[in-house]
């Protein structure tokens, strides 16, 4: 802050500069009808490499779409299901190892980890066969907000996937606020738990409480689901048996495209990324969310003692040699306080800061002037 009758700066001392550090949150709600329904699949993108699938909120090719996020399909090496007559099998391997290694990391030996249930890496119930959700950084910014994520599905048995099945259930980051892990080389994660949540006219229960079913990378933005949420346990699922009863596909588990036969195991093997994408997202009732943003601020508290910044250089201050302020010798000197700014300690100019109106300044007060830099 410069004193610029005399030429010289106000030294900020240690005392004077403090930095803080906030998290603003939005609340974020995405509904299936968007991500599937309204734009008659208009808004999904397929590419021809085929290696995944993008979802926005508007038909893509429209200047006002927004990209909301990118759905895949990974299966891990050594997947009872990963045969050689599995449709786009080392697509779907590479798309496993490529998102373990960069949100599981490697071994002691240099070799990928495979995604575990319980989070804790080297032991535990693997994740072979799992669905991935890599939200687009307009939607979760910096980071989720944990413990705020939400997703539910539909679980009608039949296949018919309309806008409002009678069976749901939700996946849920149920204690991402108090605890969650952080060994991960893509920063903290934690583990989404399944919950059962029928419709109006289903009284049995979908699943067991709290049953882990994926997991949840904060910082990354990505959500893993494992494709056993899609199948009954009969079938080595996690939803209940209860759910195909009565249903017309009984002694099956979920059909997973309409019309057709394939449950979950099925659509892995004989459908495409793209087309494996396309089973999930149609299930798709919901997925709500807090984002975060970051804002790092440094304030300096800029003291204006009873001595300091009474004199202004601007010329309009001297008429005939003369204050314009001052009508008599003895009258206190004035000036007005209207601009802040900070220097480097060679004097380079580094920001501005103006005040909302002007501040009279006289050697009998002085003020303490905030300002706040964001970053």
């Amino acid at each position: 802050m410069a004193n610029s009758f005399f030429g010289t700066f106000k030294v900020l001392h240690d005392n004077d500069v403090q930095a803080t550090r906030t998290n603003l949150h939005e609340a974020l709600p995405v509904t299936g009808t968007i991500i599937s329904g309204t734009y008659a699949d208009e808004n999904i993108k397929n590419y021809s490499h085929g290696m995944f699938q993008s979802v926005f909120d508007y038909p893509y090719l429209s200047s006002s779409a927004n990209h909301i996020f990118d759905l895949t399909l990974g299966v891990a090496s050594g997947s009872i299901l990963s045969s050689s007559a599995t449709l786009q099998m080392t697509q779907k391997q590479q798309m496993y190892n490529e998102m373990a290694l960069v949100l599981a990391g490697t071994d002691q030996t240099g070799s990928i980890r495979k995604f575990d249930a319980d989070g804790r890496l080297n032991d535990g119930e693997k994740i072979k066969e799992c669905y991935f959700m890599n939200m687009s950084r307009l939607l979760t910014k910096d980071e989720f907000d944990k413990g705020s994520f939400e997703m539910t599905f539909g679980a009608n048995p039949t296949g018919s996937l309309g806008s409002s099945p009678l069976k749901q259930f939700v996946v849920r980051d149920v204690s991402g606020s108090d605890s969650y892990k952080i060994n991960s080389p893509a920063g903290e994660y934690n583990i989404l738990y399944l919950t059962s949540s029928t419709g109006v006219d289903y009284s049995g229960t979908l699943v067991a409480p709290d049953v882990a079913c994926g997991l949840i990378y904060y910082q990354a933005g990505i959500v893993v689901l494992t494709s056993s949420l899609f199948k009954v346990e009969s079938s080595g699922g996690l939803l209940s048996n209860d759910l195909v009863v009565g249903g017309g596909t009984a002694g099956r588990g979920l059909i997973m495209i309409s019309g057709s036969s394939y449950e979950m195991d099925d659509v892995i093997v004989s459908s495409s990324i793209s087309g494996s994408a396309d089973a999930i997202r149609n299930r798709i009732q919901n997925i709500s969310f807090n984002n975060t943003t970051e804002l790092n601020s440094t304030i300096y508290f800029c003291r204006v003692n009873s001595n300091d910044f009474n004199y202004s250089s601007n010329p309009t201050y001297i008429s005939s040699s003369k204050m314009r302020v001052k009508t008599t010798q003895t009258d206190e000197p004035v000036s007005y306080i209207t601009t802040v700014g900070l220097y480097s300690n060679n004097n380079e100019l580094l920001a501005v800061a103006k005040l909302s109106e002007p501040l009279k300044k006289t050697p009998s007060n002085d003020y303490t002037l905030r300002v706040r830099l964001d970053y």
